[in-house]
């Protein structure tokens, strides 16, 4: 057996070739056994549009946190393995009290959520006790459940105007999203927690002017519904960026993406979307803001780990009723709002 170029094939080439193969059959075994396993337990699985392609490609909803949870409801499914991150299969919890919701990883969090608890909020409250508390999505369920309104980055402006001027707000957790609220609301009396994502902080002005310069006749698309972008969308509210945005919720930039003439998008969110998006466009190029805005706890799941949450029933996300309660009704405010 040779290779290209006329050498032959030695023991490391083999060794190599044996690793690839088992690796590939590994997988396409693991995706049968999801698929079959799924329809055995009357299961769907949800996953964000951050998540792994392989995983993207055995989901039978792929969204955003809310607009997966809402399908959640809308199911008729036993079960819910939900692959995305701990506080997004919390609310499908929330939502769904009577189906089992399964995260097929546990470690899988949220660097932003992370940076409030609910003893912080409590002290917080306690300083501000006649404010409005309102908190975005990417947040525990205890930390919703002492809320009053939750709210999203494409709603977040809409949900603290509809709240009376003479109310002071708790915004939380993510401070960029926060200032970008405030700004647009022109409002003094609301404070912002100072929460930040990770994987997103380093997100400049200077970055994605640069960016735009590079691709000069790309369509720019901003992702409002994550903590990731919160950055762009405080620095479209303060003028320092030298290119209008198209602010769109993840449908909304799939189907501009179908529906329009440009050839190249410059993409600012988390680059898991960016295989859906070159999947339903194969002729289209699509650009991330920054190659690095990769968020580790939303990789941890894999097809294996859903396998095993199918066939183990693990692991469970499961809301206390009295937390899911409040919780709840935060939501729901937003909802009515919305």
């Amino acid at each position: 057996m040779k290779l290209s170029g006329n050498r032959l094939l030695d023991y490391a080439d083999l060794n190599a070739l044996i690793r690839y193969y088992m690796m590939t059959m590994s997988e396409i075994d693991y995706r049968a056994m999801v698929i079959s396993l799924k329809k055995e337990k009357n299961a769907v699985i949800l996953a964000h549009n951050y998540q792994l392609p392989e995983v993207q490609d055995v989901a039978d909803v792929i969204g955003d946190s809310l607009a997966l949870s809402r399908s959640a409801a809308m199911s008729d499914a036993d079960t819910i393995i939900f692959c995305g991150v701990h506080f997004m299969a919390e609310t499908a919890s929330i939502i769904c009290p009577d189906k089992l919701v399964l995260i097929p990883d546990p470690d899988a969090g949220c660097s932003l959520a992370s940076t409030i608890n609910p003893r912080e909020l409590k002290s917080w409250i306690a300083e501000h006790p006649d404010a409005v508390v309102v908190s975005y999505v990417n947040t525990s369920a205890e930390v919703k459940a002492l809320s009053d309104y939750c709210c999203t980055s494409s709603n977040a402006v809409r949900i603290v105007n509809s709240i009376p001027s003479n109310r002071e707000i708790l915004f939380l957790p993510d401070m960029f999203l926060g200032s970008y609220v405030a700004k647009m609301t022109k409002r003094k009396n609301i404070f912002v927690w100072p929460g930040e994502c990770h994987v997103h902080a380093g997100i400049n002005a200077q970055d994605i002017n640069d960016m735009l310069k590079k691709f000069n006749s790309a369509d720019f698309l901003v992702h409002p519904e994550c903590g990731c972008t919160s950055t762009t969308l405080y620095h479209i509210s303060t003028g320092e960026l030298q290119k209008s945005a198209h602010i769109l919720s993840t449908e909304g930039m799939m189907k501009h993406a179908l529906s329009s003439d440009a050839k190249q998008f410059v993409v600012a969110t988390e680059t898991g979307i960016l295989y859906r998006m070159k999947k339903e466009n194969p002729h289209k190029q699509f650009i991330p803001i920054k190659r690095d805005a990769i968020c580790k706890y939303m990789k941890l799941v894999n097809l294996e780990k859903i396998r095993n949450s199918l066939v183990n029933s693990v692991f469970r996300v499961k809301v206390p009723p009295r937390t899911a309660a409040k919780a709840r009704a935060a939501i729901e405010r937003m909802l009515a709002i919305s």
